[in-house]
């Protein structure tokens, strides 16, 4: 197959639109998190695009979507992008496919953060995305996405990430949380955003990214780009209706911060199956995930975990639902290359698939985030110590301050 100008010129577009995400996010999370700590969530994200970039380039690519070992991980014949040019990757260049796909792999270990902020040593979470990139991300990739990986041979179906990227961070944020423990005052006080405009903002960039998220996992301008452009659409505006919907019959109000919430949730749980299903399925897949994800962040009190941000809430969960409905709505008229769902075809088969997709990717990501969280609590230590939490992270941990008043 030969390069095809149109598509390359698209996924140049999504690219950036999913590189847009990450400053998205930083905004995001930046805006949920009290002033004093603003600086230090922002570069949670902008830290990952750095850092992860660079593994990406020398190592990440390469386990990700190198020769197959045995189905779980690639060998090393990409280390340092080598043997990745400007010859043909179904109709873009290899360079540019490795780049987009860069993009995953920097905004996924930045959703962890939301879920330790306000207390996590800077240091600590550095070297735990590295680790966690290399160790998670690049073999769960494969799995899924890579044509030699075990679930992609199984016929697995992730259109863009809703295990890859959601499912996997969301369970370690969760772990993490676990190891951390709560913030300081948690339970006593209230943890006030600081700034919703910011996280408004926030959720535009990622709202307007996604449809590079999602469609551009087409990789080409075709039907297939715009189905997913149009699902991922409208199954937001659900997630943000039903989301808003549930708050004003349990509060009697709805909120900002809960609409673009549910916007997120509804991006969150199309993702898989975006390129698979109908817009009426997404209204449905966005519209129980802002329900689920509402009714998962409301758990988390009675869970007794402190999940700042709500990482596990809206990613891990939703991500979780995403993957299982895809195995329910997919039909395959819609996109050849993938398969009939439950309504479909009565394809059960389809659903186990995604189920036993879901499992073992969670239990993955739980174990080896596990194994490096104790490894870190036992060396350099998680969390700030109480005084430097009470002060905020911006100024121990980053010698700055986000505002002068």
């Amino acid at each position: 197959m030969q390069v095809n100008a149109g598509s390359t010129a698209f996924m140049i577009i999504s690219m950036a639109l999913v590189l847009l995400m990450t400053p998205g996010l930083a905004l995001f999370y930046g805006g949920m998190v009290r002033k004093k700590n603003v600086l230090s969530s922002l570069m949670h994200s902008f830290f990952a695009i750095a850092l992860v970039s660079v593994q990406w380039v020398l190592l990440g690519y390469s386990l990700a979507f190198g020769g197959d070992i045995g189905g779980f991980v690639g060998d090393l014949r990409h280390v340092g992008f080598a043997g990745v040019g400007l010859e043909a990757h179904g109709e873009i260049p290899h360079l540019l496919f490795a780049g987009y796909q860069g993009m995953f792999a920097i905004i996924t270990p930045a959703l962890i953060s939301g879920a330790v902020a306000e207390r996590v040593k800077f240091s600590s979470y550095a070297i735990f995305i590295l680790l966690w990139s290399t160790l998670v991300y690049g073999p769960v990739a494969h799995w899924v996405w890579a044509e030699g990986g075990w679930l992609y041979q199984m016929g697995a179906l992730d259109f863009a990430g809703g295990t890859v990227v959601h499912l996997t961070s969301g369970v370690s944020a969760l772990v993490f949380v676990k190891f951390m423990g709560p913030r300081v005052g948690y339970g006593r006080e209230k943890f006030i955003p600081h700034d919703i405009p910011m996280m408004v903002l926030g959720t535009g960039l990622l709202l307007f990214g996604w449809i590079g998220f999602n469609a551009g996992s087409a990789l080409a301008a075709n039907g297939t780009a715009a189905l997913a452009a149009i699902t991922t659409w409208i199954a937001a505006a659900a997630g943000g209706l039903s989301w808003a919907c549930a708050e004003w019959v349990k509060h009697k109000k709805p909120s900002m911060l809960g609409t673009a919430s549910g916007l997120v949730a509804g991006l969150v749980a199309i993702t898989p199956g975006a390129g698979f299903v109908s817009p009426l399925a997404a209204i449905t897949v966005g519209s129980l995930a802002g329900l689920v994800c509402y009714g998962a962040v409301l758990w988390k009190a009675r869970g007794g975990y402190d999940d700042a941000l709500d990482a596990f809430g809206v990613h891990g969960v939703g991500g979780l639902l995403g993957a299982l409905l895809t195995g329910v709505f997919a039909q395959k008229a819609l996109n050849p290359s993938g398969q009939d769902g439950l309504i479909a075809a009565g394809n059960f088969h389809q659903l186990g698939v995604q189920a036993l997709g879901v499992l073992v990717a969670a239990l993955y990501a739980a174990a080896v985030s596990a194994v490096l969280l104790l490894v870190l609590r036992s060396t350099l230590g998680l969390r700030v110590d109480e005084p430097s939490e009470r002060e905020g992270l911006d100024t121990t941990q980053h010698g700055e301050e986000a505002y002068n008043s």
